[in-house]
């Protein structure tokens, strides 16, 4: 069954056309990755179904659960049940990493943060009364950030590059979220250009210029993406791919 569908969408920003005409089904409950080098459109991509600022001018129709959600802010869109967590988490100066977790809680039980933590290898008596800012490293705040995710209970969670700027161990930490995410029936798409994380997808797609030019099992897309796009200097490019001046 299908929770997010994305209809001929289309994105120009600052004159260029950055996502062309993209269909894609997402399933429910699957782990799903969207790979590619840098600069296809993955995070764009990311941002325009997250619906930020500046991502929402859209042709196209982003479909979530049967309702089209072009018009919804990003507020509107998490209230939904999605998520996204940031390939750079922010800091929140001033705000522990308790009132952070509890604020983000569908439920508010302390023994569920506490236990997300710990799964997370983050000792909760270590961290949360500590300050959400620059004392954390990037590891510890994409942990967090994923803590947040786990007790939100969101129904579509997007990871922007979730191996970006950490260490193995945390890494290896993420990929038990996200294996605890998929058994709770969560659907996850993974922005990346790492085939590590992108073995941990049951399908993938690859983005290239802001065109889907493949899709399948993990296995074939990590085989296309080893050979021809690490480095590929953007040799996949449509022929007809132009930028967009002056529309």
């Amino acid at each position: 069954m299908e929770i997010l569908q994305l209809k001929d969408v289309s994105l120009t920003l600052n004159e260029s056309r950055i996502l062309r005409k993209l269909n894609i089904t997402f399933w429910q409950g699957y782990v799903h990755a969207v790979s590619g080098p840098n600069g296809a459109g993955k995070s764009t991509m990311a941002a325009t179904i997250m619906g930020l600022e500046g991502y929402r001018d859209i042709q196209g129709s982003i479909i979530y659960r049967g309702r089209n959600i072009n018009k919804l802010a990003v507020d509107e869109r998490a209230r939904h049940g999605i998520t996204m967590a940031w390939q750079d988490p922010a800091r929140y100066e001033g705000l522990s990493v308790r009132d952070f977790l509890m604020a983000s809680s569908k439920n508010k039980d302390p023994e569920v943060i506490n236990n997300t933590l710990a799964g997370l290898s983050m000792n909760p008596a270590q961290y949360l009364d500590r300050a959400l800012d620059k004392t954390l490293s990037g590891g510890e705040r994409k942990k967090i950030e994923l803590a947040s995710i786990i007790v939100n209970e969101a129904d579509l969670v997007l990871l922007d590059e979730p191996d970006s700027g950490i260490d193995v161990e945390s890494l290896e930490r993420i990929f038990d979220a996200i294996d605890l995410l998929k058994k709770r029936g969560t659907t996850v798409i993974l922005i990346t250009h790492s085939l590590a994380v992108l073995e941990r997808a049951d399908h993938a797609f690859l983005l290239c210029h802001g065109e889907i030019i493949d899709k399948g099992d993990k296995a074939k897309i990590m085989k296309y993406f080893q050979d021809k796009c690490i480095p590929c200097g953007h040799k996949n490019i449509p022929d007809e791919w132009e930028p967009v001046i002056g529309k």
